[in-house]
């Protein structure tokens, strides 16, 4: 499972449409299911709902998170 976050391009808002999403494969192939939508994330909250359903350590996990966030500040996808 991992937070799949997509910008918000449209309404210029400064956050993401985040949601929980598991990778499973059905016929062979790859597929990505969605299990929770979140709706519309402030950029500063996305690494904390990523560090609170990635596995591993969540403290390192938000410092990536974190990290990422600021290198992406162009607007793109944040991945995670």
């Amino acid at each position: 499972m991992f937070i799949h976050a997509v910008p918000d391009n449209k309404g210029h808002k400064d956050g993401f449409y985040c949601t929980l999403v598991e990778s499973k494969r059905i016929d062979g192939k790859s597929k990505h299911v969605i299990l929770q939508s979140f709706g519309f994330i402030p950029r500063a909250r996305v690494p904390y709902l990523k560090a609170t359903f990635n596995t591993g350590n969540p403290e390192d996990i938000l410092r990536d998170a974190k990290r990422s966030l600021e290198s992406s500040s162009n607007g793109g996808e944040v991945h995670g």
